[in-house]
């Protein structure tokens, strides 16, 4: 297991949950949520100072298939994101990594910790970047490569 703090982000229409790992890369955390779309320009400038600001030596960004793996619209936008977060924490490598069902068990440990609908919407997303960064770095553990697919800042992903 690769040593360092890992930074994990859930893209959503309105907000982008962020989450962080402990230096050994053992235990992910809810860290922060980001307000996103037009209301914000400046998202990419507040994600790469806190990958930044943590010394993250990856940023884990959420990739949206269907259950089948297919990718739509919401896979193309998160590819765009990675690339352009990609661009902004160079020399920090970013990787897409399959997101299925981190939204929802998210909700479901908000529910079972007792917040409501309401409770539960400011803080989800975070908590969904939390639950894609528990996952990565679960694989890493298991196989001992990184997870996901290599974001170069020109839009590309390598395995």
């Amino acid at each position: 297991m690769r040593e360092g703090v890992r930074l994990a982000v859930d893209v959503g229409s309105v907000r982008v949950g962020v989450a962080r790992s402990d230096p050994g890369g053992i235990l992910a955390s809810p860290l922060t949520v980001v307000r996103s779309g037009p209301q914000n320009p400046g998202k990419m400038d507040e994600l790469a100072t806190l990958a930044t600001g943590t010394e993250a030596v990856e940023v884990i960004v959420g990739l949206p298939t269907s259950l089948s793996g297919r990718e739509g619209a919401a896979a193309a936008a998160a590819r765009s994101f990675a690339a352009d977060l990609a661009a902004r924490v160079a020399p920090v490598p970013v990787r897409l990594v399959d997101e299925r069902f981190t939204t929802t068990q998210a909700h479901d440990a908000l529910r079972r910790g007792g917040k409501d609908s309401r409770a539960r919407r400011p803080v989800v997303d975070a908590a969904a970047a939390a639950v894609l960064l528990q996952a990565a770095l679960d694989a890493e553990r298991a196989t001992g490569f990184p997870p996901g697919q290599l974001v170069t800042p020109s839009g590309g992903a390598s395995t």
